[in-house]
């Protein structure tokens, strides 16, 4: 068998849709170890336990493999906050049941939390596709915000500047809690209120 056979059987095996799954969490894992600027693909390989030249039938560099695990995070977060909703609770609640769930992701997985916000602050990800499967993943979130706008009663302005008025400050402090310069688990209560009061009209 010459060299080039071996790289055609090499390159012809399917993808293990195992093995992909093993890399995207190993880059997550990573990322909230070292961050970005310490993130390789050789480091991913190695925590997947794989051969650096495997990694490359799956991602075609770096920005390809933190594009897919910002849209692995997405899909995870996405389902977490908005479990539990229904359509015959009020707008109010859902935004409390949104608030108590982002509450327990971060008690239960908070490299998730601090993983999002490093997602989001990277210029090279800002594209349209993401931006619309965001949408749709979030479009429950999206509805009740709609929904509030239409009854007059939440602010008349855009979807993400009402989330990041409401939502964004309480992952904040989860961060600084989860960094020791907060102690908010008494406050939930009254942090959720404060959340609501920040998007609805006076």
């Amino acid at each position: 068998m010459n060299e080039h056979s071996f790289i055609y059987i090499f390159m012809s095996k399917p993808l293990s849709p195992e093995k992909y799954t093993q890399i995207i969490e190993a880059a997550e894992k990573l990322i909230a170890e070292v961050g970005f600027g310490g993130l390789s693909m050789q480091k991913v390989a190695n925590r997947a336990g794989i051969a650096a030249g495997t990694i490359y039938r799956y991602f075609t560099d770096k920005e390809h493999l933190l594009r897919q695990v910002r849209k692995h995070v997405a899909h995870r977060i996405a389902d977490a906050i908005q479990h539990g909703l229904d359509a015959d609770m009020s707008i109010k609640q859902k935004h409390r049941t949104i608030c108590l769930n982002i509450w327990n992701l971060n008690e239960s997985n908070t490299s998730v939390i601090s993983n999002r916000a490093q997602y989001e602050s990277l210029p090279t990800l800002g594209d349209k596709s993401i931006q619309s499967l965001e949408k749709q993943l979030f479009s429950q979130v999206h509805q009740i915000l709609d929904q509030g706008k239409q009854q007059g009663f939440i602010k008349p302005l855009d979807n993400e500047t009402l989330m990041h008025l409401s939502f964004s400050p309480i992952v904040m402090m989860l961060t600084k809690q989860r960094q020791g310069i907060l102690s908010i688990q008494d406050s939930i209560d009254d942090i959720i209120n404060a959340s609501w009061d920040a998007i609805i009209t006076h």
